[in-house]
């Protein structure tokens, strides 16, 4: 039975990636493929939405998700296979999904122009399989009471990271420190600057 969900969920990002006009198919693809050439921190996912939105394609966000996930994959596993633009079409009809010859001209088009940057930076990224900070908030407080102790008054620093993960997701991370810590923290990270310079 999950085989069938599998499969049955599949077909509808299939039926969804084919019903988009071969312009909006190409401008999805290459904000994956510039993503996964190591040219942006992520994929944006409501710029893409905006833009189908723009041009009358009403997705729900689960399904746009699921969509964008789909192509990142199917991109990736070309570039760790060191598939040709023929090579990737072959094994998206060998999937079973009928595909409209329209859909498939722009993915084997798209795949031929960029699929060996991102074979390229695939290869890299094996060496290198970190997050990547993209944004980083802070902010000063002060913890007035807590269920121990009513009168605290202890100020802390509290810090929301935001990073790439190698498959491409944004995830947010957040902690807080005392002050003493946050000062330590910004010590390493001024000797850390001062080293990459030097590089």
């Amino acid at each position: 039975m999950p085989a069938a969900q599998e499969s049955n969920g599949v077909n509808k990002v299939v039926d969804n990636i084919c019903q988009l006009s071969p312009h909006l198919l190409t401008e999805a693809c290459q904000h994956i493929l510039t993503y996964l050439q190591g040219q942006t921190g992520g994929v944006d996912s409501a710029e893409i939405s905006d833009r189908f939105q723009r041009a009358g394609v009403r997705l729900e966000h689960e399904a746009l998700q699921n969509m964008i996930r789909f192509l990142l994959l199917t991109f990736r596993s070309a570039g760790k296979s060191g598939l040709s633009g023929d090579d990737l079409v072959s094994r998206l009809e060998e999937g079973g999904n009928k595909w409209p010859k329209a859909s498939l001209q722009v993915l084997h088009k798209l795949w031929s122009d960029h699929g060996a940057l991102v074979h390229a930076q695939q290869e890299v990224q094996a060496m290198l399989s970190i997050g990547q900070l993209v944004d980083m908030q802070w902010k000063l407080g002060v913890a007035v009471s807590s269920d121990t102790c009513r009168s605290l008054n202890s100020p802390y620093v509290s810090l929301l990271l935001k990073i790439v993960e190698p498959p491409g997701q944004i995830c947010h991370r957040s902690f807080e420190m005392t002050v003493p810590q946050f000062q330590n923290f910004h010590k390493q990270l001024k000797e850390m600057a001062a080293v990459m310079e030097t590089v």
